[in-house]
């Protein structure tokens, strides 16, 4: 390029991007969730011309005779009648129902072990409230009910709601029903023979008894001066011809027997009281009761302490059967096998643990020591090697002693605040996780969690065997070392001058065993040398 007066013009080259696209933003946002409600209708019969009542019989029967005779009807009959027998034939010669390899057995799932989360149950309060226990629907797992209460104490908001709820698992956003206490609820049970009723403990110590079919009230409440003095923790049915009898404990020292239908009193009452002096000394946190053994029960204590207890006694001094001790704090879950009812599951301060009967001086297995404190735990109602534990730090912990035993088969991290409760669903493939905050996360495990494998109850029976057997020699061990120790103390204290050992008569033993272990090795040097030169 070159000006007017025939210079050359210098250009300066510049690349500049262009966007053919033009730009925009992308944006979030939560939307209200689509409520939804679930309701009936009645179907009547129809088909019938206007001027019939179907509701009167002798119409219908006039009217089903005329059409009877006309002819159009008769040979349309006819017709069907040739196709309906040879379709009939056809069902008569090909069972389509029948089931080729019925007899094979199936080998055990390959799938590997899964969770996935299916619902979350928000606390629709403002002020949020730690969801205490859960408790399954006994006819289905249509519902369940939870606990809601503030344990930390004199944490309570003044204006905080005292409601828990049950939930419809297939509708998170609006509770199913609430119910009304006069205190926070602690814990909640449902009755296993009329699914209509439950119970559920007080952070004041009174049990009270619901019938969801008359409302959201109490229909009745424990009297307050015969109800217990702490938070009622734990509550569970007995096995009752009336179905109406269930005892709790609370860390008052006490376990009370109620009836539901006259609840002024309790019926029976025991203090956890293991040296025999008539006062609380322990304080119960959980409870377990097998309904094939009526008359035992167990207590898991804020001590540590797990006291096997018989209801039968002859005396009340005689009801503390046997006590365990192995965790060094409160015994936040128990449970026995429900296959192997002699052998249970505890979980306190850092570990789970397995016993049994058997054995009271320690536990026959345990996990290994969490970083976390684990908080619940529970077997699986299906598989009998399989249980789960809880974790503060929000993890939900599945052993499975079929595939290891020293680690969780499948750690899963369900929130990013404490797990305060657990509870599975007898079918054994739906668990519900109750966090600090109030939400109850329902999860639904896989097969290969829910389904019993081949030879899994034969082979945990041999796995129990086997460490109970190896606790008990190492306890006979232990006891034989300890007489020993007795014994020399005793002899040492009968003769002391025979203890004081010559000090030389020492120097001079060392000295020759030095010298013979140097000869050892020498003459073992010296054949090496002679089979190389060989």
């Amino acid at each position: 390029l070159y000006d007017g007066i025939g210079r050359e013009a210098v250009v300066s080259t510049q690349s500049t991007g262009i966007q053919c696209a033009p730009e925009m933003s992308e944006h979030e946002v939560n939307t209200e969730r689509f409520e939804t409600m679930s309701r009936g209708i009645n179907h009547v019969e129809g088909g019938w011309p206007k001027d019939v009542n179907a509701a009167e019989v002798e119409q219908t029967l006039r009217y089903r005779k005329k059409v009877e005779k006309d002819e159009v009807y008769i040979q349309a009959i006819q017709q069907l009648g040739s196709v309906m027998e040879h379709t009939i034939k056809q069902n008569n010669a090909v069972d389509i129902y029948e089931e080729y390899f019925d007899d094979v057995i199936e080998d055990g799932c390959v799938e590997p072990p899964s969770a996935k989360t299916i619902n979350v149950f928000r606390d629709p309060n403002e002020i949020k409230r730690t969801a205490t226990n859960i408790s399954w629907y006994p006819d289905n797992a249509q519902k369940l009910a939870v606990a809601y209460s503030v344990l930390e104490f004199q944490r309570s908001s003044p204006g905080m709601c005292m409601d828990s709820y049950i939930w419809d698992v297939e509708s998170p956003n609006k509770p199913d029903m609430a119910l009304k206490p006069i205190s926070p609820l602690v814990c909640i049970e449902y009755n296993p023979k009329d699914p209509h009723c439950l119970v559920g403990g007080q952070y004041n110590g009174q049990l009270a008894f619901w019938d969801t079919r008359k409302g959201s009230q109490p229909i009745e409440v424990s009297a307050i001066s015969a109800s217990h003095s702490d938070p009622l923790y734990k509550v569970i049915f007995l096995t009752s011809k009336t179905g109406t009898e269930c005892f709790t404990t609370s860390t008052d020292g006490q376990v009370l027997w109620w009836d539901i239908r006259k609840m002024a009193e309790p019926t029976e009452t025991l203090i956890l009281d293991i040296t025999k002096k008539g006062k609380p000394t322990l304080g119960g946190i959980s409870l377990e009761y097998e309904s094939t053994m009526p008359t035992k029960f167990m207590v898991g204590t804020e001590q540590g302490t797990i006291l096997s207890c018989n209801r039968k006694a002859k005396s009340p001094a005689d009801r503390i059967v046997a006590s365990f001790s192995g965790h060094y704090g409160p015994v936040y879950a128990l449970q026995r096998n429900p296959f192997f009812p002699k052998n249970f599951l505890t979980v306190g301060d850092w570990t789970a643990r397995v016993w049994s009967e058997d054995l009271r001086d320690s536990s026959i297995m345990w996990t290994k020591f969490h970083n976390s404190y684990l908080t619940d735990g529970c077997w699986s109602p299906v598989r009998p090697a399989v249980f789960f534990t809880s974790r503060m730090d929000g993890c939900l912990d599945v052993w499975d002693y079929m595939f290891k035993q020293n680690d969780p088969t499948l750690s899963l991290q369900v929130c990013d605040e404490a797990l305060n409760c657990l509870r599975i669903q007898e079918g054994g493939s739906l668990m519900a996780c109750g966090s600090h905050s109030g939400n109850v996360t329902l999860l639904e495990l896989s097969e290969s969690l829910s389904q019993q494998q081949r030879n899994e109850k034969a082979s945990l029976t041999q796995i129990f065997e086997r460490e109970t057997k190896r606790e008990k020699i190492l306890e006979s061990r232990y006891r034989e070392m300890k007489l020993k120790e007795r014994a020399k103390s005793q002899q040492e204290e009968k003769n002391p001058e025979d203890d004081e050992e010559n000090p030389e008569e020492l120097v001079a033993e060392a000295e020759k065993n030095f010298w013979f272990t140097v000869e050892q090795e020498k003459a073992g040097i010296e054949k090496k040398e002679r089979e190389a030169e060989k």
